[in-house]
């Protein structure tokens, strides 16, 4: 098999180039390709059996200005992509998602059952009450585990255009009778990981400070539940989902390790690992942030045989000390 890997010396990207056992062709702005570039595309996809499409602007964003940049390079890259294929007769694509595409995670009401809430409240977060509040009642929520079948309510432009992107690919293969796979990438961490930019996740924002000497800084009441996933697993399913899909469909997959922890303890962990100093929960918040977001694995499982192998502690102590 010979696959296009975009994004191919990105954090996620690299992994995979090193998990594919196949014929790789790179493709990122190193090698000189930028994916929104259609005739730099036809001189790569000649050949190319399938697509791995890691490209992308990441993060939530710093503030509306960032808005074309990720339309351009999320949406209208994808798009050109895509056409690209559909001109080589390249028919099937791994698409790197995310879990943003759900904005918060599932909860239940101790009245209600399974509700959807809606934003949350700023009167609220500035008082420090963070969980969401059923819609119907006002009842504070329990969170509960989200599958693929759950509404998608993306709530930044980052996770706007991770919506998109799984829209044109579900469009491309409706169309060509391609088959699509949309990993929804749960919080990555690990080796390579980008440090010290405004776009960089949390795990490299808190160890970035711990190597300053500097506390992390963790926000809300750091009860915000995620799930950590480390990047060699994340790596792994994607060389799985290669062999998965339904022609002429997009089939969206959790990928997570199935064991949530909290922000605070990501911090707690780092810390200890590095030797301090110790974490300092702010209360802090941001609106485009969701309270809690944890996935069920269960379709990736039965259907990849994708299971996460490395567990929080020893993840979290290889990129500590790494």
């Amino acid at each position: 098999m010979r696959v296009l890997l975009t994004g191919s010396s990105g954090f996620i990207g690299s992994h995979v180039a090193e998990a594919l056992e196949c014929e790789v062709v790179p493709a990122d702005l190193r090698t000189g390709v930028d994916v929104r570039d259609g005739a730099a595309l036809d001189r790569l996809l000649p050949g190319v059996d399938a697509v791995i499409h890691q490209a992308a602007k990441v993060g939530l964003g710093v503030d509306v200005a960032d808005l074309p940049d990720y339309a351009s390079v999320n949406a209208y890259g994808t798009a050109t992509l895509l056409a690209a294929m559909a001109r080589h007769g390249v028919g099937r694509l791994v698409l790197a998602s995310s879990m943003v595409v759900y904005g918060e995670g599932a909860y239940d009401c101790p009245r209600h059952g399974r509700v959807r809430p809606g934003p949350r409240r700023l009167e609220d977060l500035a008082e420090g009450l963070f969980d969401p509040r059923c819609p119907l009642c006002g009842s504070v929520l329990s969170p509960s585990v989200i599958a693929e079948d759950a509404p998608l309510d993306p709530r930044n432009a980052y996770a706007t255009t991770k919506l998109t992107q799984e829209h044109l690919a579900a469009n491309w293969a409706r169309e060509t009778g391609g088959t699509a796979v949309a990993l929804r990438y749960h919080n990555v961490y690990g080796p390579r990981m980008p440090r010290n930019t405004p776009y960089a996740g949390v795990a490299s924002i808190f160890l970035s400070a711990l190597l300053s000497g500097r506390p992390p800084q963790v926000f809300e009441d750091g009860g915000q539940r995620r799930d950590f996933v480390h990047v060699r697993d994340v790596a792994r399913a994607n060389v799985l989902a290669l062999g998965a899909g339904t022609a002429g469909a997009l089939t969206a997959y959790n990928i997570a390790s199935g064991t949530p922890h909290t922000v605070g303890d990501l911090a707690a962990a780092l810390a200890a690992h590095i030797g301090g100093p110790d974490p300092v929960t702010t209360g802090a918040y941001r609106l485009g942030d969701v309270r809690h977001i944890v996935a069920s694995p269960a379709r990736a499982v039965a259907d990849l045989g994708f299971t996460a192998g490395i567990s929080f502690e020893d993840g979290m102590k290889e990129f500590a000390l790494r």
